[in-house]
């Protein structure tokens, strides 16, 4: 859980997610859309990969990200069951 509030705690993050909640994307794609350099855009998707927030294809020579809605039920799973505490 770390990783995951750790990776939504950049507004670049969140940013790039909700690019991925209308579409799958190459880093390309993503980059369109930010005016950070590489490296950087290279680096929040690191980051949410490893709190496995996307998922990453190889299609050809592009690799192609997408959301892992998984991950997100999971998430408010975690935060209902605080609720049913009550």
């Amino acid at each position: 859980m770390d990783s995951l509030f750790k990776a939504l705690s950049d507004k670049n993050r969140r940013k790039i997610l909700n690019l991925l909640k209308e579409k799958d994307l190459s880093a390309g794609e993503i980059a369109e859309s930010f005016s950070i350099s590489k490296p950087s855009l290279s680096h929040h998707l690191g980051i949410l990969k490893e709190a496995e927030l996307v998922l990453v294809e190889r299609q050809g020579k592009q690799l192609i990200y997408s959301l892992n809605t998984t991950v997100f039920q999971e998430v408010i799973s975690w935060f209902f069951n605080f609720k049913e505490r009550e």
